[in-house]
């Protein structure tokens, strides 16, 4: 390696780092993070590996680091070099290696980004809902990661949100003490906010910036899945959209299907992926898909190929600017038309590893033997009938790659599913993942609470799982 290009102050988003990978061609990038979890010691730390087209490693590159790493026998470092990270330019050091000098450029960690964000959107457009005469109030919490440089110098200053629609925009170790997840259980402060009527919109995003959540007025939650849905319907809002055509649409398995109804309205595919930004990178790569998501609050274009949450929130913006509704008002009306899928994820956190993997394996033995096809579950009044089982696997159309064992999916006669998912955050622990999805076309039932909804088939799922009797829980960690 004979250059390194760091952000200012060290700061760089994810999607800010995927951007300047493809601008300046480089070899990979490397990501020091915490991501969603909680940083510093006792927490989680990562580092992740971005391959040339800026997204993230594929197995087969983490396999190749994973085998090289087992036969490394020494490393050299230069305790000596210091690297002023505060300023701008670039630095070289005789490393008395091949490279002759050694060089490290420090950015600005926005310009590169914010310059292709101004070619994809209508920015006046985005400017005259921010602060013409019939201006939309916005609250936007960074939640103390990398986003807030980002949300200052983009939404502030270059659309005129006021300074004080942002906050929490100092960048901190330890995330304040809360951890930087953009959902209803931790970005609290936003919610209050929200819910007290002052703002039309308002958006969190996490640690590194590539997730993100969306509110309305009164603090009217946008889930995941519902967003990615929207955001396909009303493509037509984004110039880039409308010069570089759609190709096709993708989601992670546990995504739930309200995409699938936008795309059968365009006439346009939909890939179905294992859970990992890396699945729709290649489907980007290859020209089948201009749009994906995951139902954890990531959702991107093909503009990079990571997800982007500042991308999705301008998204959103020029949506409202160019409809000129409100979010509720854009959600119901999507609800009308392609009716509403209630959707729920609990995770069940911090699990030992030994007491997930048996859980997953006899619950597979049972959904995949014959006597569970077409079995009936009543609960309450529903009786809910099963269609199919199985335990997801993914052929890659690009390259023919198999990845097998993704997740347990029970899909029912009503279109209803419940998905079983291995997440595991780390070596020491592990994250078992339950998703329920119910839907219902009749708009005279599109008021209800998602969890009153989903309850039979959440009772169908402990029942047939056991998790709480086998892990000792009461319920699960944290609901989305």
């Amino acid at each position: 390696i004979g250059r390194l290009v760091i952000g200012q102050n060290g700061i760089l988003s994810t999607p800010a780092v995927s951007c300047i990978i493809r601008k300046i061609k480089a070899a990979g990038g490397i990501i020091l993070t915490a991501s969603h979890s909680p940083g510093g010691p006792g927490g989680e730390f990562g580092v992740k590996f971005e391959v040339a087209n800026g997204g993230p490693a594929p197995d087969i590159v983490s396999d190749k680091i994973y085998q090289i790493s087992k036969t490394l026998e020494e490393y050299a470092i230069c305790p000596d070099l210091r690297v002023d990270l505060s300023r701008l330019g670039r630095q070289e050091f005789d490393l008395e290696n091949k490279f002759k000098p050694f060089r490290v450029e420090i950015v600005d960690s926005v310009d590169i980004y914010l310059n292709l964000l101004r070619s994809i959107f209508d920015f006046n457009a985005i400017r005259n809902l921010l602060t013409g005469p019939n201006q939309i109030k916005i609250r936007i919490d960074a939640m103390n990661g990398v986003m807030g440089p980002y949300v200052r110098r983009i939404l502030c200053d270059e659309l005129g949100a006021p300074a004080n629609s942002a906050i929490n925009c100092i960048p901190l170790e330890d995330f304040g003490g809360q951890p930087p997840d953009p959902n209803l259980t931790y970005a609290t402060a936003l919610l209050e906010a929200m819910r007290g009527g002052e703002y039309g919109f308002g958006a969190a995003f996490d640690a590194d910036g590539d997730r993100y959540m969306i509110l309305g007025q009164n603090g009217f939650f946008v889930n995941a899945s519902d967003s990615l849905a929207i955001i396909a319907a009303n493509l037509s809002c984004i110039p880039y959209f409308c010069q570089m055509g759609v190709r096709g649409f993708g989601r992670s398995m546990p995504t739930s299907t309200a995409l699938d109804k936008v795309a059968k309205v365009m006439k346009i595919p939909v890939y179905e992926t294992p859970t990992g930004w890396r699945y729709f990178s290649s489907l980007m790569d290859s020209g089948r898909c201009s749009l994906c998501g995951e139902e954890s609050f990531g959702t991107g274009s093909d503009h990079l190929r990571e997800k982007d949450g500042l991308w999705a929130v301008l998204v959103w913006l020029s949506i409202l600017a160019a409809r000129k509704q409100s979010v509720e008002e854009i959600v119901r009306d999507h609800w009308a038309k392609f009716g509403r899928h209630y959707y729920c994820r609990f995770d069940y956190e911090a699990l030992e590893p030994r007491t997930a993997y048996f859980i997953m394996r006899d619950l597979e033995a049972l959904i995949t033997d014959k006597s569970f096809s077409h079995q009936q579950f009543a609960v309450g009044n529903n009786i809910y009938s099963v269609e199919r089982t199985d335990s997801f696997e993914y052929i890659d159309p690009v390259d023919g790659t198999v990845t097998k064992r993704q997740g347990l999916r029970i899909i029912f006669s009503d279109a209803s599913r419940l998905i079983f998912r291995m997440s595991a955050s780390s070596h020491v622990k592990a994250t078992l993942r339950i998703y329920a999805e119910s839907y219902e076309k009749d708009p005279s039932q599109h008021n209800k609470e998602p969890q009153a909804v989903l309850s039979p088939l959440i009772a169908i799922a402990l029942k047939i799982s056991q998790i709480h009797e086998r892990t000792g829980r009461k319920g699960p960690t944290v609901i989305t």
